[in-house]
């Protein structure tokens, strides 16, 4: 496994947010975190990517314990994600965005990039290439001088998922990918994520409500309700399980 969760609890004062959950996710496999509001599944992004440390159990990555790590830290080990809520940066261009993703990469010193020493102007042309390629692939590189917030949620979304590649991860962590798409943006999404799991060589772990998105996306999911799992498998089957059924209230079809 490349991420395995192991009996993670999370408390809140009173409130217990994430109770005993594990699984683990498979090396290039698209894993879906599923669940009602307030299962708790934002939580376990939070837990994995070092914005919080679990009350009880540890996060492994690679066979190595991701615990006490911040999350710059955990960014340099190989996981990067994306927002329910698109972050970027208003006042920068679409290119800036995405050149963000590679700042800890940089293969020069501070006082090389101050007196643009060689090394400093050769490694700034690679990676404005390396930008430009991540963003021809998400078919939005002509928007490369515009600002990031002049462009439809749609390519929003997209800029954010080319600035976390950016950062050449093994694993990508997407919150919500799908959310306050229409139909043709969610199909042409997804195909897009199937398609650079392969090119990336990337492991997908994605929260999303849409399930027929799910259906078609995902390899596996869990699902959480109130912090505790009570479901993992195939996402054909978690939608015919009554468990889970009850769970979204019967607020779950599927077509």
């Amino acid at each position: 496994m490349i991420l395995k969760i192991d009996n993670v609890t999370k408390n809140f004062g009173g409130v217990t947010a994430i109770n005993e959950t594990a699984f683990g996710v498979a090396p290039r496999e698209i894993f879906g975190l599923i669940g009602p509001n307030g299962a708790g599944k934002t939580t376990m992004f939070n837990i994995i990517t070092g914005n919080y440390e679990p009350t009880l159990g540890e996060v492994f990555f690679k066979n190595e314990s991701l615990k006490g790590l911040k999350p710059h830290q955990i960014v340099r080990k190989g996981i990067a994600r994306t927002f329910q809520n698109i972050r970027l940066f208003s006042s920068m261009s679409v290119l800036d965005n995405v050149l963000i993703g590679f700042d800890f990469q940089a293969r020069y010193s501070f006082a090389e990039s101050i007196l643009r020493f060689p090394r400093f102007i050769g490694e700034e042309k690679r990676i404005k290439a390396r930008s430009m390629e991540i963003l021809d692939y998400f078919d939005i590189a002509q928007f490369s001088k515009d600002k990031a917030v002049d462009l439809s949620y749609g390519q929003q979304r997209k800029v954010e998922i080319a600035r976390a590649l950016a950062t050449n991860p093994d694993l990508l962590l997407l919150d919500e990918p799908a959310a306050g798409m229409n139909p043709s943006e969610t199909e042409e999404l997804g195909e897009i994520i199937k398609k650079a799991r392969h090119d990336f060589d990337l492991t997908v772990l994605l929260i999303e409500h849409d399930m027929k998105f799910v259906n078609q996306m995902c390899d596996k999911v869990l699902v959480l309700d109130y912090g505790k799992t009570i479901f993992e498998g195939k996402p054909s089957d978690a939608i015919k399980d009554k468990e889970v059924i009850t769970a979204y209230l019967g607020d779950f079809n599927h077509d």
